[in-house]
């Protein structure tokens, strides 16, 4: 009632855009599969059980499947690889290796600018050595961004805002370690394309280390949270390697972005 009469966004919860569309499997055998997540789309329900998601389709499909299925999440703003077990001991095996950094994933993003070059990074070579030198021990301290080239590495320490939900923010007293590394694939006056590579999988982890000044000061394009919002999230889950669990061979899935 406090919002009656107040011009707001329609809840995109209540209007899921991809209700009459087929969830595209990229992989599938006996005992996991891998599926394209659409931008909008939730990968579990949460509290409604009966809303749209990547769960309430596939446990439609596939009504024998036992466990969680959903091996890991994607933002619903974001699109992408999802990877999802048939059994409970596959479930468990995977997220063992999630839990030890053994999968590695590629996200393709557009930032919504360009990504400003500090003064460290302008700096000549041997007068850069010896100042990376100098900045060994607080380097390890204030574990901001890091950028060689077209390369670099971002350890922001993310926990939730409980003040503003869902936000992340920044914090070194109660954030939990969140590490990204990244390759600049181009960049223009207006946006830059960017591969992110998360070592670990905090809540907002690539939104937020995009956008906050410690890192690349440059926010995702459509990020409606920490930037401006556009016509979609520019950001997607392009590439998954992992072992899988019953053949031990390492499979490597991809699909590229649409944009």
């Amino acid at each position: 009632h406090m919002l009656q009469g107040l011009e707001v966004d329609e809840n995109p919860l209540l209007n899921p855009v991809h209700e009459e569309e087929e969830l595209e499997i990229v992989f599938e055998d006996e005992w996991l599969l891998v599926v394209n997540k659409p931008a909008g789309m939730l990968s579990v329900p949460g509290k409604a059980e009966d809303r749209d998601s990547v769960y309430h389709r596939l446990k439609k499909k596939y009504p024998d499947a036992t466990g969680p299925m959903i091996v890991h999440r994607l933002d619903m703003a974001t699109s992408g690889l999802l990877l999802v077990a048939k059994t409970k001991e596959v479930h468990q095996h995977l997220q063992a290796q999630f839990a030890s950094r053994s999968i590695k994933k590629r996200y393709v993003a557009v930032l919504d600018g360009a990504i400003i070059k500090t003064e460290k990074e302008t700096k000549p070579i041997a007068e850069k050595a010896i100042l990376l030198a100098k900045e060994t021990v607080s380097t390890k301290k204030t574990a901001k961004a890091e950028r060689t080239g077209n390369t670099g590495r971002i350890e922001l320490p993310l926990c939730l805002n409980p003040l503003d939900r869902p936000r992340q923010i920044v914090s070194r007293e109660h954030g939990k370690e969140a590490i990204t590394e990244y390759r600049i694939i181009s960049e223009s006056e207006k946006h830059t394309r960017i591969a992110f590579y998360p070592l670990t999988g905090r809540t907002h982890q690539l939104r937020v280390h995009a956008a906050h000044p410690e890192g690349l000061g440059c926010p995702i394009l459509g990020d409606e949270l920490y930037g401006k919002k556009a016509d979609r999230l520019y950001l997607h889950a392009e590439y998954i390697e992992f072992r899988h669990p019953i053949s031990g061979k390492i499979l490597r899935i991809q699909k590229e972005a649409d944009f």
